[in-house]
């Protein structure tokens, strides 16, 4: 989705959104929010695409994010984590129209996506049961969630995953290895950080 579809010009082929005629009126847009959609549409069109399994289903969610964003961008700027705000757009508009349409994640259900999560599965500690990891991963708290999908299904190096959700590089790596070690536990995974003592050797 380009910068102009995302906020203006002509109604895209309809795919049963229901979008109405109003949310395409070309808009007089911020320049800091110009910005920011430039900086931010490339990762919320992959998270989004990571859940429904196409890039036109993402489209049409993130393209309605965008929308209110704009429309709250005074509030979110003034809130003081423009950052933090967003993502909750993001999260909770994706979450929403995975329950309007009674399906689970495409990361959960679709080949391609599947094998990406398995490739990665060697970073997340090794964890072999990969229904178990799918579901795991779901049910990672909020940004535990985000810094997983973002750093190891999506490929970001840590500086851009930090930059995405407005925290420094410090606290990715803190939620990174929550998320982990939330995840071994809950998988039932040994703890590789205590290697069994070789016979022979002292304490």
């Amino acid at each position: 989705m380009s910068h102009n579809d995302a906020v203006e010009g002509a109604p895209p082929p309809d795919r049963g959104t229901g979008l109405s005629q109003s949310m395409y009126t070309p808009l007089d847009l911020p320049l800091d929010f110009e910005a920011f959609y430039l900086g931010h549409q490339e990762a919320f069109h992959a998270y989004a695409e990571l859940h429904f399994g196409t890039r036109a289903a993402a489209e049409d969610v993130i393209h309605e994010v965008f929308v209110e964003i704009h429309a709250g961008w005074t509030q979110l700027l003034s809130a003081g984590n423009l950052e933090q705000g967003a993502w909750a757009i993001v999260r909770r508009a994706v979450h929403d129209q995975l329950e309007a349409e009674g399906r689970a994640p495409a990361f959960v259900i679709n080949g391609p996506i599947a094998q990406a999560l398995a490739a990665a599965r060697d970073r997340l500690q090794k964890m072999h049961s990969a229904a178990g990891l799918y579901e795991a991963i779901a049910d990672l708290p909020n940004r535990q969630f985000e810094v997983i999908v973002l750093r190891y299904l999506l490929g970001y190096p840590t500086s851009k995953v930090a930059w995405f959700i407005g925290i420094d590089e410090t606290t990715v790596g803190h939620h990174l290895r929550r998320g982990k070690e939330r995840l071994r536990v809950q998988l039932g995974l040994p703890d590789e950080r205590k290697k069994p003592t070789k016979k022979g050797e002292g304490p």
